[in-house]
């Protein structure tokens, strides 16, 4: 702990130095993190990759940001290692990894909260967008009586509107929109869809010339 607060309170260009000294991080020298309590086992930012203040990553594996990714301000990224002795997810030794995995010129924006208990993934050129998303990797499996989690899959070039939940099982199609305030509650395969509703099901079929699907950068002016 005394390590963490150590570093947590340097300018960034020393507090990056003893991330990896200390804590074993990759992170390129083009990449930065700002007053973020960011400590998950395991960290790998590329270049220009960036978290932004007041975002917590902690009680997870493994957090891999691709290049240009962006994470915004105060987000919660929290998960159950899967390490140690507990009883939770013993039925998944082995085959469980508390991770978030984004890909390159991908951004999560700020105010949302990422229970990674197991794998979330999202792929490149993506964006969760607005505030206050859900993503939830676990719940309690009510016939077992037992905690249970399965990961998240968000595809390439996705766009995920403000306030919506993400449950355990759920995956997001390539070049795919995920409406406002929805509920995606399991995996579909149709790439190109508007997704929306509670829960969500494909609404139609997105025009394949839409700008924001062929996008070389990440940033959307």
């Amino acid at each position: 702990m005394l390590k963490k607060l150590i570093t947590f309170l340097l300018p960034w260009g020393l507090r990056r130095r003893l991330l990896h000294y200390w804590f074993g991080y990759e992170i390129h020298p083009t990449a930065r993190i700002g007053w973020a309590w960011v400590f998950p086992g395991k960290l790998i930012m590329k270049e220009r990759a960036k978290i932004g203040h007041f975002t917590v990553g902690i009680h997870l594996d493994y957090i891999e940001l691709g290049k240009y990714v962006s994470i915004g301000r105060s987000n919660w990224i929290t998960g159950f290692p899967s390490s140690g002795k507990s009883k939770h997810f013993a039925h998944q030794s082995g085959q469980r990894r508390s991770e978030l995995i984004v890909g390159d010129h991908s951004a999560i924006t700020k105010h949302h909260h990422l229970d990674c208990t197991n794998s979330i993934h999202v792929g490149r050129f993506s964006t969760i967008a607005g505030y206050q998303s859900q993503f939830l990797t676990h719940s309690i499996d009510i016939r077992l009586n037992r905690q249970d989690s399965i990961p998240i899959a968000i595809g390439d070039y996705c766009f995920v509107g403000t306030n919506v939940v993400v449950l355990g099982g759920a995956k997001l199609p390539g070049y795919s929109v995920l409406g406002a305030k929805s509920l995606l509650n399991k995996a579909y395969d149709k790439e190109w869809g508007l997704y929306a509703g509670v829960p969500a099901n494909l609404v139609k079929y997105m025009d394949k010339d839409y700008q924001y699907f062929t996008r070389q950068e990440g940033f959307v002016f």
